[in-house]
């Protein structure tokens, strides 16, 4: 049907001259045209202009009746549920005449306007729309069949889910055995919208797809080696992708499968090889990844290793052959948001720092983030990283024949990635490294000063993948000049190694911790002189390497000329940042590590800062009460100011204890923590509770007489769906219940049944698991009668968690506690008593009248049962618990 509308001749000049000037490079007239645009929105037959000049008017150039059409697209994005009945009868009568519009451009622009009403105005509201584009699939016409596949293909990357649902009586039964004809279509271009249509229902495991999954799988292998780039890539990944969903249909083929993307991995088309290259990284996460791929590493290894090797597009885009560019200002859309990562409360474990959360700071993707953020040069990095944790040391016997050619390679590019492979298998073939290292690592060490910037910022990161094993050696051969050098890469002229050095010296700190103490004057010499020097995208990574190094090297920090050099800087940076700046963030994380560290050292700086962040709380807290009464007029507020705030006010907490009473005194804090803890967003909530239990310790007579109110808030916190939150929330309530005494038995019931339920529940995090068993045994040891008859409950998984972490404050209230019930219950602890005798075992030195409650309750054990029956008992002891316990209590 053909509506009667027809433009007026004046209006389309004037739209037609407006679309002219939008193309002009000049910003003042974009943004006088974007304001015409929104003014011609009031008219209700704007729509039609725009959808008449993409498909009517044909005198004009191609670039200017596309940017009409994709204009339309925006307005149906924004306004589609105002469009009067006839004129979006109007689009969809022009676009489906026109699909088939001998320009590849405007087909393409027709595709995008029909797939963005399908899923704006929904697709059950436009029931002609898929038989008639999988009608016109056959038309003897290529234009008009290859502009039905490809917005066939858009509605199928959309509208998947759609597709595949009741509502629209499941028009891909129909559908997928359609597309997949056309998988031998003479011209690639249709090809490879059919093969992408189907793509996108492999993952989802599409009833209609597994019907045909053998006929799909064949037609693949047909097209294995099409002429066409674009549809091997499709190829590709649709194999990768099942692998994941249908592992069981490709297993008989694996052998040729394998032996294909091989040779694909190589192809002549990057787009190709890096499909190809995530073949590897999928297959490493599957179980049968070492059975099928044995065989074939010798083959493989190189290829990845060749993988890895920038190519010359990679040089030309991050400005390979640019050696200083320290003086340069940053583009400011180069720096990427940082995410605050909320406070958590963490116990220490017996040999080890805290290294607790989930450790992934020194990924891959760290070398060249400013590039199109995936390659294949990544891809095959993190395929070989992968590969090194499945077969460990096995896969060296492929690696180190290359090593050996690339590490000492003429060319640059060639020793960078040698560099770049040293690092990737680091963590899975560690064991089969260390031999190599005594003379890998001065080479490393040689290469950080080498002319060539990229080869200085890759050989940062590969050395701080092997930190843990400089750590671990005699420090003057390897920690410290490593240290010298990174120091100075610190200083470099080139931004990229700054960043590199930066990040990796954030490591090596973990690894070192106090092993720094004795250099601290002359790290911080450097990370100051930094400060003067780093534009501004490094300035946060330097923020992190400062708020790393308190956490290292702890209360060691703590000396007037250590404070002198340190602090200047820091609180100047302070100063100049507005309220609103988001570097607050890094600078306000740091100095929550500084402040903890330095403690009484911080005590002149901490007034300015705590009322900041009470300020920053409050701010926040306001524009939100704001944008919740009334949303279009006010914007939402950026939590993480306050998050940021409350987890710096968690530092000076820690750090300064007691002397913060009289700041805490001053402020109205507590009742913006009530508000804070009631708030929607989890990371609010368990910043929060991080703050209380820290306030609990510090100064307990502020906090009182809010418990009432706080209790029923942290009971319902015990969630753990939100693991940090209930976390928090459980550690905060153990510091209150020692502060409280007695006095706790009212709220006992409100939390007792929660925690219990945490401890037997499977797949706990042991984080959580800990902290949940402290909070117990402190609740058990203030209110002991509230407690102990639960103690069958939770006395086994109590004892489990809490063996491994190391003596401690928290650890003796814990354990008094379970002492105390156990002399209340004896009864709930028989079954499981080789449990508690493990956990008593595991302390190196109780106090001494700790010591005598371990002795009562194994003696009072040993005689309740008899000698006999005791004897019988601990023969099921392993040899290690036999002799700790005949040892430090005298039971044999």
């Amino acid at each position: 049907m053909e509506c009667a509308w027809k433009p007026d001749e004046q209006g389309l000049q004037q739209i037609l001259q407006l679309l002219k000037e939008s193309q002009s490079p000049d910003t003042s007239t974009q943004r006088s045209v974007q304001q015409r645009l929104e003014q011609l929105n009031q008219f209700p037959d704007f729509n039609n202009y725009l959808i008449f000049v993409l498909t009517k008017l044909k005198s004009e150039d191609e670039p200017t009746r596309s940017l009409s059409g994709l204009i339309l697209k925006t307005n149906v994005k924004s306004h589609y549920q105002n469009f009067p009945p006839g004129v979006s009868d109007f689009i969809k009568v022009a676009c489906l005449q026109n699909i088939g519009d001998p320009s590849a451009l405007i087909r393409a622009t027709v595709g995008i306007l029909i797939t963005t009403i399908a899923s704006k105005g929904k697709l059950q509201n436009w029931p002609e729309l898929l038989p008639k584009l999988c009608q016109l699939l056959d038309s003897e016409d290529y234009n008009t069949c290859e502009g039905a596949f490809g917005a066939l293909q858009k509605i199928c990357e959309d509208s998947a889910e759609v597709l595949d649902s009741e509502m629209l009586d499941r028009p891909l039964n129909f559908m997928i055995p359609k597309f997949l004809q056309f998988f031998k279509h003479s011209s690639p271009s249709i090809r490879s919208h059919a093969i992408a249509c189907v793509n996108q229902f492999i993952i989802s495991r599409t009833q209609a797809l597994m019907l045909h999954i053998d006929a799909f799988i064949e037609n693949l292998f047909a097209l294995a080696t099409d002429e066409e780039a674009e549809v091997r890539k499709n190829v590709c990944r649709a194999l990768v992708m099942l692998l994941e969903v249908r592992l069981d249909r490709l297993l008989p083929h694996m052998h040729s499968i394998v032996e294909y993307m091989l040779q694909r991995t190589q192809d002549q088309d990057e787009n190709v090889a890096l499909e190809a290259c995530e073949f590897w990284l999928t297959l490493a996460e599957q179980p049968v990844c070492k059975e099928v791929l044995c065989g074939h590493l010798s083959k493989l290894t190189p290829v990845l290793v060749k993988g890895m090797k920038y190519s010359e597009i990679d040089i030309i885009m991050l400005k390979g052959d640019i050696e200083e560019d320290e003086a340069i200002p940053d583009n400011e859309q180069d720096i990427r948001p940082r995410f605050h990562r909320s406070r958590t409360v963490a116990q220490q474990h017996e040999g080890d720092g805290i290294k607790e959360q989930d450790e992934d700071d020194d990924d891959l993707d760290d070398d060249d983030d400013t590039i199109s953020n995936w390659n294949l040069r990544k891809c095959s990095a993190a395929a070989l990283d992968i590969l090194a944790n499945v077969f460990r040391d096995d896969l060296l016997l492929h690696i180190l024949p290359l090593l050996k050619e690339l590490l000492f390679h003429p060319e640059w590019v060639v020793k960078e990635s040698g560099i770049l492979v040293l690092g990737a298998i680091a963590e899975g073939c560690m064991q089969g490294m260390i031999p190599y290292l005594p003379e890998l690592i001065p080479h490393l060490v040689q290469c950080l000063s080498d002319k060539k910037a990229l080869v200085r910022s890759i050989t940062c990161w590969t050395l701080s993948r092997y930190a843990h094993w400089v750590v671990s050696q005699p420090p003057d051969i390897y920690l410290k000049p490593l240290m010298t050098e990174l120091l100075k890469r610190i200083l470099d002229s080139n931004k990229r190694v700054q960043e590199a050095a930066c990040s990796a010296f954030a490591t090596l700190e973990e690894e070192a911790c106090t092993e720094l103490v004795p250099y601290l004057a002359f790290i911080l010499d450097t990370l100051v002189f930094a400060f003067n020097k780093y534009q501004h995208k490094n300035l946060l990574i330097l923020y992190d390497a400062i708020g790393t190094l308190a956490d290292s090297v702890g209360h060691h920090l703590n000396k007037p000329e250590y404070i002198q050099m340190l602090m200047p800087p820091l609180i100047e940076k302070w100063n100049q940042l507005k309220d609103e700046d988001k570097d607050l963030f890094p600078l306000l994380e740091c100095l929550s590590s500084v402040a903890t560290a330095l403690q009484s050292g911080f005590l002149p700086y901490c007034e300015p800062v705590y009322q900041r962040c009470v300020n920053l709380v409050q701010k926040t807290l306001a524009q939100a009460m704001l944008y919740q009464s009334q949303p279009e007029q006010y914007e939402a507020p950026e939590k993480d100011f306050m998050i940021v705030a409350l987890d710096l006010l968690s530092g000076l907490a820690e750090g300064l204890g007691g002397t913060i009473e009289q700041l805490v005194a001053r402020s109205n804090i507590l009742t913006l923590m009530y508000q804070c803890m009631q708030d929607k967003m989890p990371e609010v909530r368990q910043s929060s509770f991080a703050l209380l239990g820290d306030l609990a310790k510090a100064c307990f007579q502020h906090v009182k007489p809010c418990i009432a109110d706080f209790m029923p808030i942290l009971g319902t916190n015990l969630n753990p769906e939100f693991i940090s939150v209930c976390n928090n929330a459980t550690w905060a309530i153990g510091e209150i219940a020692i502060q409280m005494g007695p006095e706790m038995r009212p709220y006992v019931a409100v939390v007792l049944h929660q925690l219990v339920e945490i401890i037997n529940r499977p797949n706990t995090p042991k984080t959580l698991l800990e902290n949940t068993a402290i909070t117990i045994g402190r609740l058990g040891y203030v209110c002991p009668q509230e407690v102990a008859p639960m103690l069958q409950q939770f006395i086994r998984p109590w004892c489990t968690s809490l063996r491994n972490i190391r003596d401690n404050e928290e650890k003796d209230s814990a354990f008094r506690g379970i002492c105390t019930m156990i002399s209340v219950n004896p009864g709930g602890v028989v079954q499981d008593f080789i449990f508690f005798c493990d956990a008593v075992a595991s302390w190196v030195n109780p106090k001494e009248d700790l010591r005598d409650m371990f002795y009562k309750i194994l003696h009072g054990f040993k005689n309740q049962v008899g000698e006999e029956n005791w004897r019988q008992f601990s023969d099921q002891f392993p040899v290690p618990l036999k002799e700790r316990l005949a040892t430090f209590y005298g039971v044999f």
